[in-house]
């Protein structure tokens, strides 16, 4: 079954709840309508039984009393619909105009207890399909002769008012929804325009155009968080497809490299014969390549484990002042041949993963070994400023431009690509540092001005 759409389904509600409060007042109309009728019959009958009971108080003599029917024939001239009983004390009909038919029961009530008889009291009932409503009293005639009057009004005109009143608020309630949905129709349309435009550029994103973004100007303060969420996720999706593309094709770049030399050093070793120190020569060559590439796809499975958040660093207690110490002595040999020197100062113990950790601050050591011109020093700062441990690998040497430094933790990216390549890497190092330190719960920031290139763990203690 297809979905309704939303214009459709407002102006639906639209129609219904106005059909709801028509509905209602209709019905307030009617009742108050039916007890203006009630209450004009009531007063009508109560006028004329005061009429009768004037007629009936001035009969003092039989001979008044037997021009009464006259009196009361020419009193009721003009009255249509209504009719008159009159009952004497035995409970027979002295008088009755034509067409008075009001219930033997309750002139009974009131022939047997004519104090409980007044005209206070409405009566209503319907016979033969006619309705009628009356009321009974007991009166006195001039004489002391006691007798109970009935007055009968035939409320059969205002029925067919009422018919005709209630078809007539049918009809009206009727069209007011039809109307209520159909220009709800229309103002909704026109409302969700809006939507409409935020739809149609949508419908036009695709990935060769994730640059597009949502109008802000002009849309309804309910749209602007959602356009503002969209447009944000598109930045967030136009970088991702950026950084995705160069590293597609920085990887096809890096791996070709390694590849092109392989096939290279095999077609020269296969263009002649050649002892046996000449392979063995051109397979550790070819060895070199292999764990070149073995470490870069190392390196690339590693950072997929981070993106995938699968990194899950452990939580024992790391001292980076003897992870520090234990590097420099790794590093010792090659920095003496470069001719830079290491120093170490301070000392900090964070939770965490030992060899996560000391992959980071390896990769930062080496990086900064590598830039350092000879007979300068590489300095480690380890410092505790409250809950925070911060490490801070410096080294002299050129600056880094600012534009770079924004992209300096991207995959393969490097600041000047015409470095050489065995002594560079694949440009993953940096990465690496920055998916530990983010597992870490920590933040890594770089700065480089003055001559000096400063890098920046800063982890959390426990505490912290």
């Amino acid at each position: 079954m297809k979905a309704l759409s939303l214009t459709t389904r407002i102006s639906l509600l639209f129609a219904v709840a106005a059909s709801l409060v028509l509905l209602a007042t209709a019905y307030v109309l009617t009742q108050a309508v039916e007890a203006h009728f009630e209450e004009e019959d009531h007063h009508e009958l109560n006028g004329k039984l005061d009429l009768i009971q004037n007629l009936f108080r001035h009969a003092s003599s039989q001979r008044e009393l037997d021009r009464l029917p006259q009196q009361l024939d020419d009193a009721l001239v003009g009255h249509h619909g209504l009719a008159v009983v009159v009952t004497d004390g035995t409970g027979n009909i002295w008088f009755a105009t034509s067409g008075a038919d009001f219930p033997h029961r309750l002139l009974q009530v009131c022939q047997a207890r004519p104090a409980a008889c007044t005209e206070e009291t409405l009566h209503q009932w319907q016979k033969n399909g006619v309705s009628n409503r009356g009321i009974a009293a007991s009166i006195t005639a001039g004489d002391g002769t006691p007798y109970i009057v009935a007055l009968v009004q035939d409320i059969q005109h205002h029925e067919l008012f009422m018919d005709t009143f209630r078809s007539l608020l049918g009809i009206a309630i009727a069209l007011a929804a039809l109307a209520t949905a159909s220009l709800g129709w229309a103002v909704t349309r026109w409302g969700l325009s809006p939507l409409r435009k935020v739809t149609d550029t949508v419908a036009g994103i695709s990935a060769e155009r994730l640059g597009a973004r949502l109008p802000s100007a002009g849309l309804p303060a309910e749209l602007m968080p959602l356009a503002t969420a969209f447009n944000a996720m598109l930045a967030r999706l136009d970088d991702a497809f950026r950084r995705l593309s160069e590293f597609s094709s920085n990887i096809a770049h890096e791996l070709r490299t390694p590849i092109s030399n392989l096939m290279t050093q095999t077609q020269v070793a296969l263009s002649t014969a050649r002892n046996s120190d000449e392979y063995k020569e051109i397979l550790y060559s070819s060895l070199e390549e292999y764990e070149r590439m073995a470490q870069m796809v190392g390196d690339m499975l590693y950072l997929a484990q981070a993106d995938n958040g699968l990194l899950r660093p452990g939580l024992e207690t790391v001292d980076l002042s003897s992870e520090t110490t234990n590097l420099f002595d790794y590093f010792e040999a090659w920095a003496e041949e470069r001719g830079v020197s290491l120093l170490q100062t301070g000392s900090a113990s964070v939770p965490g993963d030992r060899l996560m950790l000391r992959r980071a601050l390896s990769n930062l050591i080496s990086n900064a070994i590598r830039h350092t011109p000879q007979g300068h020093t590489v300095r480690v700062t380890l410092e505790t400023p409250g809950d925070k441990a911060v490490v801070v690998v410096e080294n002299p040497g050129p600056e880094i431009p600012a534009g770079h430094i924004p992209r300096l933790f991207d995959r393969f990216y490097r600041v000047d690509p015409s470095r050489e390549r065995k002594s560079d890497g694949a440009g993953l190092g940096l990465a690496i540092v920055k998916s530990i330190v983010e597992a870490h719960g920590g933040v890594l920031s770089v700065t480089s001005a003055n001559g000096v290139t400063r890098f920046q763990l800063t982890l959390p203690m426990p505490g912290g």
